[in-house]
């Protein structure tokens, strides 16, 4: 499965963005054309506030924090301050109007206020709204899809699980937004079970009362399970061929998924998904009780990414790690391309400073095709040698953003 060529995806791409006391923004209005977009400055002046922004406008929430209500610009995060990301997104035949809100609550009336935030006097409530209507997180994703390159792409190959099931959690909720629905109905029964077994923990429940929640972990679980499982046939390809483009070399890249639950006959199959789910809760079952949590299930899953059947996460190098991670984002493009009929908005995080030009020709190859790439980068050298062909330049200086050609003396202290 490959992404449409040059020009026949269908249009997609965002025309303004609006920001009131976001991260270090006041107050911005920004116009953005289509084609490739480059947001130049030095550290910390807010380059990737935008694209966070931007991708927040597409997955609705944030990436950065583990805690929204860490988006809120400071000065005015008190009780009724509020924070707002608003874009125009133009698409082939409408325009859509989004806008994700933030109210500074009580931290206990908000319903983002977990422990992280609890801590401070004030937490945060989102409300989400499409053209007006309001609309709830599962019902923007996938209204427009957004792939995002950064630094911390590494953690892809040698972090957590729960990274993993991120990564894969949102690539498969933007291109089907059931998923998304499904992976949220699924965490609800997780919770109930999990606060059952804690009561069987503790002897203040019985058995039988697990009948219910087994049935409802099972019909979510193997939904969730079938569609990763399909999703990484692809992926895995679509990483292969990716990798093998930027290292020039013969290395077989796979992304072999591994579910906490065995799949039994045929592994593609809902059937053989939900019998190995039922064998995985009776053998767990003494083990769950004990510990007072559900130890199988989709929470549980990962997947590994090997080089020649070496695992990465575990043997891999830094740089070996960083390719694979392109890899991996090229791969999220292409899937997204195939899979909507539309190429998704790029946004790409300070990430080409850290490539040779060999790596960063291959990236710019792959992305440069779609409608719209946001790039963000401190390398005034690469702005000046022209390396981005039909570029629009803006300087983020301090919370503001202003316009730039290549003719021009640039803004700030950056000549």
């Amino acid at each position: 499965m490959k992404p449409h060529p040059p020009g026949l995806e269908k249009m997609v791409y965002l025309s303004h963005l609006s920001l009131t006391n976001f991260r270090n923004f006041p107050q911005l209005e920004l116009d953005l054309p289509p084609g490739v977009v480059t947001l130049f400055g030095r550290n910390a002046q807010g380059k990737t506030s935008l694209l966070e922004a931007i991708y927040l406008l597409a997955i609705a929430r944030s990436f950065r924090a583990e805690n929204e209500y860490e988006a809120v610009n400071w000065h005015t995060s008190a009780e009724g301050g509020f924070a707002l990301v608003a874009g125009t997104i133009e698409k082939e035949s409408e325009r859509l109007r989004v806008h994700v809100g933030y109210q500074c609550v009580p931290a206990r009336e908000a319903e983002s206020a977990q422990a992280h935030g609890a801590r401070r006097p004030f937490g945060v409530r989102k409300q989400i709204r499409v053209s007006r209507v309001k609309r709830s997180a599962a019902e923007l994703v996938g209204l427009v899809n957004a792939v995002l390159f950064s630094a911390d792409d590494l953690e892809i190959v040698q972090g957590s699980p729960s990274i993993r099931r991120r990564y894969l959690d949102i690539l498969i909720s933007q291109a089907d937004s059931s998923y998304l629905k499904t992976l949220q109905r699924y965490q609800r029964v997780l919770q109930n079970r999990n606060r059952l077994l804690k009561s069987l923990q503790e002897r203040r429940a019985g058995e039988d009362e697990l009948v219910f929640w087994d049935e409802e972990l099972i019909k979510e679980g193997t939904a969730i399970v079938n569609w990763r499982h399909k999703a990484m046939a692809i992926l895995s390809s679509l990483c292969r061929e990716s990798h093998s483009e930027l290292t020039g070399s013969e290395e077989n890249l796979t992304v072999d998924y591994r579910p906490s639950v065995p799949l039994y006959d045929q592994a593609d199959s809902v059937d053989g998904i939900k019998q190995g789910f039922i064998v995985a809760l009776k053998t767990s079952r003494s083990r769950e009780v004990n510990m007072g949590l559900t130890a199988v299930g989709p929470h549980r899953d990962d997947f590994k990414l090997l080089v020649n059947d070496v695992d990465m996460g575990v043997y891999g190098s830094r740089g070996q790690a960083r390719t694979i991670a392109l890899a991996m984002r090229l791969a999220e493009v292409a899937y997204l391309a195939s899979i909507r009929d539309q190429g998704p908005i790029v946004l790409l995080d300070d990430v080409l400073s850290e490539m040779d030009s060999f790596r960063r020709n291959r990236v710019l190859d792959k992305t440069l095709q779609y409608q719209q790439v946001i790039i963000t980068t401190t390398d005034l050298e690469m702005v000046q040698s022209g390396a981005l062909p039909n570029a629009t330049y803006y300087e983020v200086q301090n919370g503001s953003v202003s316009r730039f050609t290549l003719a021009d003396s640039l803004p700030g202290n950056q000549r």
